[in-house]
């Protein structure tokens, strides 16, 4: 991943975290994924907050870790004992906290602090691998339920001013998210509905000639792709994506296009 900075503003990464915690287990067919997630830093440095929107927590509304030492969530089952031995004690940041819950309850979302909450694996998973010495701190916000994409995307907006600040937005999910249609054999399969997915969501987000209202439409009409709801029977991992949109407003540059589990993912980054 090479990519120049075209502004001053933070950036923001739309990425896979995976399955489960098989990436910190290092298992094979995750080897495309720990490499770009550990070559993070090398190309956008060291924030100095990272706030992560995640596939694994929905709320009724949003709602912001507002604690000064999240515990994890081992959010996963059927996995060997070591994968619930996983430290990342990253501290919270309670003023970035406070300053997210201002700024989405001044355009209009009912947004709640919950101090008790901890952090899930998409969130220490994907950023075990990127910064593993847990000192940058970390914030998380909630999906809502009833996962509409246009809300989300108007969360990102009301967001939008944190890139002034040296914080690293993660959108953390996955492009391709078919349980039954993985491959925990790690065979790379001929999928062309994933592909033409794929190509689908590349094209929406990245073709800078693409107008920012049709942009938006596409991302918020999103099941009308083709293949959409066998890459995604359930929108949870691709929902962080629209909050980044939304954070951003412009087209991203695709930093990673592979395999993982047999199927292909795409990662983007605003810079």
């Amino acid at each position: 991943m090479t990519v120049e900075p075209t502004n001053n503003l933070a950036p923001i990464l739309y990425l896979p975290h995976g399955g489960g915690p098989l990436p910190l287990l290092g298992e094979e067919g995750h080897g495309a994924m720990i490499r770009f997630l550990q070559a993070i830093p090398a190309e956008l440095g060291n924030p100095d907050a990272i706030l992560v929107i995640s596939a694994h927590w929905e709320a009724g509304r949003p709602t912001i870790t507002g604690g000064v030492r999240p515990p994890l969530i081992y959010d996963y089952y059927g996995f060997p004992a070591e994968a619930y031995r996983i430290e990342y004690p990253v501290p919270g940041e309670t003023q970035m906290a406070t300053r997210i819950y201002q700024l989405l309850n001044a355009s209009g979302f009912e947004a709640q602090l919950d101090e008790n909450r901890g952090f899930d694996h998409g969130v220490f998973v994907p950023l075990k691998l990127m910064y593993p010495e847990a000192t940058i701190p970390c914030v998380q916000v909630s999906l809502v339920k009833g996962l509409d994409p246009g809300e989300h995307v108007r969360i990102g907006k009301a967001l939008s001013s944190l890139r002034a600040a040296n914080i690293l937005t993660i959108g953390s999910g996955f492009s391709f998210h078919n349980m039954q249609a993985f491959s925990f054999s790690n065979a790379i399969q001929v999928d062309d509905r994933n592909d033409s997915f794929d190509q689908w969501l590349r094209d929406t987000c990245s073709d800078p000639d693409l107008a920012a209202d049709v942009r938006a439409r596409r991302l918020i009409e999103w099941e009308q792709a083709e293949h959409a709801r066998y890459c995604h029977p359930r929108e949870e991992y691709l929902l962080p994506l629209h909050v980044c949109y939304g954070m951003a407003g412009t087209a991203a540059s695709v930093v990673f296009n592979d395999v993982i589990l047999g199927k292909r993912a795409t990662a983007l980054l605003w810079s």
